[in-house]
């Protein structure tokens, strides 16, 4: 018997009152405990799926179903399953910490609770900044203080929309090791992003979207495999004016005045016909190179060739 998806959309189609369509029968599902990144370029339509799922936009057409409650007949017990974290920081700079977070938790409807509010701030390393006002801490801590917001009222599904925007690398490597923390608790995350090493770094799935379309979910390590390519460049000995015969039914291409010869390939395909096994034929035809260096496909170059390199 399959298991159920977490959340699962179907055909969610959003036209506004201008005419723009921001998303064009979109179909999603997620699994419980998942790490899934929706990437895609500005306008593709990311915040408005996001916007959607929790209650903020309201669709033009299709079924939001989180937890096995209808998001459109059961919308309370269906937004109570999720956690929003925006990319803004949106919250009273004059609040204190442990406040604003038991406010959260009292917004879904949760009893007073001290205890899983303790819980939730020393998860987030807040507990000993719990008296402190937001405005007085770092960029950092006020990010961590919109997740302690977003988990406040236990939900099963946090949105986290640009987590790591506009902070330093020292940062984002913290809030990622934050959120796989998350994961191992139980927390199944979906995160929109525009640093795509960040998708790679931590997702389990990826999605792309492009123009409201979602043109691709897939497997991490099976999109790198499937889509991924390994280009190997030799540095010729001697220029070539063509390739010779016996190379024909390689896919290589001559740069560079005949300088340089291109070797070119899936990643799939590298595992039946690799790069050791030209170099053996490139020996066989008598041809000798001083170097070589060889480049597989990140997540980046699989995202600028599927939605453009303006997109990247």
């Amino acid at each position: 018997m399959p298991v159920q998806p977490l959340l699962s959309i179907r055909g969610l189609t959003k036209i506004y009152a201008s005419g723009h369509q921001a998303l064009r029968g979109v179909d999603l599902d997620i699994a419980r405990g998942e790490i899934f990144a929706l990437l895609g370029p500005n306008g593709a339509g990311k915040t408005t799926l996001i916007g959607a799922v929790c209650g903020l936009v309201r669709p033009t057409a299709g079924t939001i179903t989180v937890d096995g409650a209808d998001a459109t007949r059961d919308w309370r017990r269906a937004r109570a399953r999720i956690g929003l974290v925006p990319q803004e920081l949106a919250t009273d700079m004059f609040e204190r910490v442990r406040d604003t977070v038991a406010f959260s938790r009292g917004l879904f409807g949760k009893r007073r609770d001290d205890a899983a509010v303790e819980r939730v701030l020393r998860s987030l390393s807040l507990w000993d900044k719990r008296d402190s006002k937001i405005s007085a801490l770092s960029g950092g801590m006020k990010r961590r203080v919109l997740i302690a917001k977003a988990l406040a009222h236990e939900p099963d599904i946090l949105f986290l929309d640009e987590p790591t925007a506009g902070v330093d690398v020292e940062l984002r490597r913290e809030m990622w090791a934050l959120i796989g923390k998350l994961r191992e608790e139980g927390v199944t995350v979906i995160l929109t992003t525009h640093y795509i090493e960040e998708a790679e770094e931590m997702a389990d799935r990826i999605g792309i979207i492009d123009k409201g379309t979602l043109i691709l979910v897939e497997e991490k390590q099976a999109l790198l495999a499937k889509l991924g390519k390994a280009i190997a460049t030799f540095d010729l000995a001697e220029p070539l004016a063509t390739l010779p015969e016996a190379l024909a039914d390689w896919p290589l291409g001559l740069e560079d005045d005949g300088k340089r010869l291109i070797y070119s390939i899936t990643a799939e395909e590298a595992e039946q016909r690799g790069v050791a096994a030209l170099v053996k034929a490139l020996g066989a035809a008598g041809i000798d190179f001083r170097g070589l260096d060889v480049h597989r496909s990140s997540l980046e170059d699989i995202f600028v060739d599927l939605v453009g390199a303006e997109a990247a």
